[in-house]
Formats: C-alpha cells, structure tokens, sequence
C-alpha cells in the first residue's frame, strides 16, 4: 500500500475516532440522566425563585416550593408506554373542580420547579394541579432526556389519567410548561388530544431539539452544528429512540388542536426569542403572543408576575369562561 494511501487511513480512522468521541461527550452532557452543574453558574440562565430540582419534604427549597410541600401533595405514577414508571404531584381543588392544569417543568429540574405556577392555578384559580416529572427527572424512571420528544406521549397519558380523576365527561384541562416544558406542551399540541383539552400555555419554547442544541453548541463551544449535530443525533437515536430533527415543536404547533400562548422574555439568550415568535407564528389555531421586556430565559413571571398572571387568565378566560381569579370574581359578586 502506498505511504499516501497509509496516511489518508490513519486519518480518517483518528477523525472517525474524534466524532466518536465528541458524540458521547455531548450526548452525556445533553441527553443522558446526569447531574447539569455545568449551568448552575451559566450567564444566560438568570438565578429564578425555583431553579433548582428537588423531592418535595426537603428543605432548603424556595417559598413556593416549601407552599406546596405544606399542602402535602399526593405522589402518584403511571406507566409509559414504553413501561418507564412516571412519577407526578397531584394537588386536588380544596373545593373540589373539574378544571385541572397540568404542567411542564423545564430541562435538569422536577415538578416542584412549577411550584410559582402551581400556587397560581390553585390560590388564584381554584383549580387542581398535577406536577409530573419528566422522563429521565425527579423520581420519574429513565435514563435519558427526550428534550420533549417522547414526553409529549407521556403528557397525553397524564391528560388521560386526570380524565379519570376528575368528571371524565366534564372535565377540563390545560396544559402549561416552562422552556423544555414549554417545548413539550407545543409537542404535545400536534397529538390528538382529547376534547377535555381546552388550551395550552407555552413560556420560553424552543423551536426543535436540533435547533436549540445548535445554538448551544456554539454559545457554549463555539463549534458548527456540523457534524458534531449530526453524529450526537445518529448516537441519540440508538441509545434513546429519537432523532434530534424529530423533536420538533415547529412542525407540532402547525397541527395544533387547541388554542395557544405564547409567552417569551425578549431578553432570553438562552432560548432565542426568536424561537417563541416563530412558534406563534407556525401555530395552526387561534394564538396569543406575550413578549415581556427585559425578561431571561424562564424569568418572564419572574420579572412582571402581575402581567405574567393576567395574561394567563385573560387567554384562559376566551377558552375556558368563568377563569377570572377568584378574587375578581369575588368582587364582582359584592358589586
């Protein structure tokens, strides 16, 4: 064999190797159940009230973490239907209702992350709440993130197990989730949902798992999406089932079957506000779009919750009538 000939194998077996390697690096690093403390001290996530994960009962959690601690949630589970064990919070109306939020927390936490917008939909709403933990999060089983991917099944088998808890005939039910959980409710919007599906609140979506993790790779790496994209996605979906291309909340938002929000900080440079205003203007249904000046990334709430919560309400109110807080509607009947 001719010394050319030689060096060009050599090459081509190190760079074959390097991808390799760089492919289970990312994959590590982004799709396997693994503690993220590579972004407590990121500059582009703001410090928020819930930011970190955790079981409820232990301490050192938020405010509103240890308000839903007190109001002692039940713990329930189903199963996948690829038979992974999924746990949830469940937190029943105290007066009992046929309205039911179901929410999505974002990459690396848990559903105590959604403990803020659970005290809404229960202090302000009335209504009941259910918190699961994403696959791969919590004390929900699996071994991999599916970026909202495969959750977006696991969400209509937790609709269908509100279904069962409450009125099934009756019943009422949004969705609402918060970046990775925002990307998953827009998923989940493409599915074919039962009617008891009434909207869908999605703060700070990405776009697609392949768009997001591009944009990642350069913020944090400065590498191309070539071809460390393309070998981390062929890795992903022998190791986890999907392509990062599949993962895609553009293509969902377009077969939407509710009505949605879209809620994004216009200072988000963790997921592009871009990504948010393209989703709304993809959606197939009737849409809403709240841009919050000055907000980072899943800190829209955070930094104008007066306007944060009347919006929700306000987009709730067209779709479910009768969702004014109660302290509006307490005072309308005084009047």
């Amino acid at each position: 064999m001719a010394d050319w000939l030689i060096w060009i194998l050599i090459a081509v077996v190190t760079l074959v190797a390097l991808l390799t390697a760089a492919s289970f690096y990312f994959y590590h690093m982004a799709v396997n159940r693994s503690p993220k403390d590579y972004l407590e001290d990121d500059p582009d996530l703001p410090k928020l009230q819930e930011s970190g994960a955790g079981a409820v009962g232990i301490q050192g959690l938020s405010e509103n973490q240890l308000w839903l601690h007190s109001r002692n949630p039940q713990n329930t589970t189903l199963v996948s239907g690829d038979g992974l064990k999924l746990h949830a919070y469940w937190l029943p109306a105290l007066g009992g209702s046929r309205r039911t939020a179901i929410l999505a927390h974002g990459y690396s936490g848990d559903g105590t992350q959604m403990a803020g917008i659970a005290r809404y939909y229960t202090e302000k709403l009335g209504w009941n709440v259910l918190l699961p933990d994403a696959r791969g999060h919590g004390l929900s089983e699996g071994s991999y993130i599916g970026f909202g991917w495969h959750e977006r099944k696991d969400y209509v088998d937790w609709i269908r197990w509100v279904m069962k808890r409450t009125d099934e005939d009756k019943a009422e039910i949004i969705l609402h989730g918060i970046s990775m959980g925002g990307a998953t409710v827009s998923m989940a919007s493409g599915e074919s949902l039962p009617h008891q599906v009434k909207a869908i609140v999605a703060d700070c979506p990405y776009t697609s798992a392949k768009d997001e993790l591009r944009f990642q790779l350069k913020r944090m790496y400065k590498l191309p999406g070539f071809p460390f994209l393309q070998t981390t996605s062929l890795l992903t979906k022998l190791r986890a089932g999907y392509y990062f291309g599949e993962a895609s909340a553009l293509e969902q938002v377009r077969r939407a079957k509710v009505p949605m929000l879209f809620i994004h900080g216009d200072a988000d440079t963790f997921v592009p506000t871009w990504m948010g205003v393209k989703l709304h203007e993809a959606c197939s249904q009737p849409k809403q779009l709240l841009l919050v000046g000055g907000a980072e990334h899943g800190a829209a709430r955070q930094k104008d919750p007066n306007g944060y919560d009347t919006a929700v309400s306000a987009f709730l109110e067209q779709w479910l009538p009768g969702t004014l807080p109660l302290q509006a509607v307490t005072a309308r009947s005084v009047t």
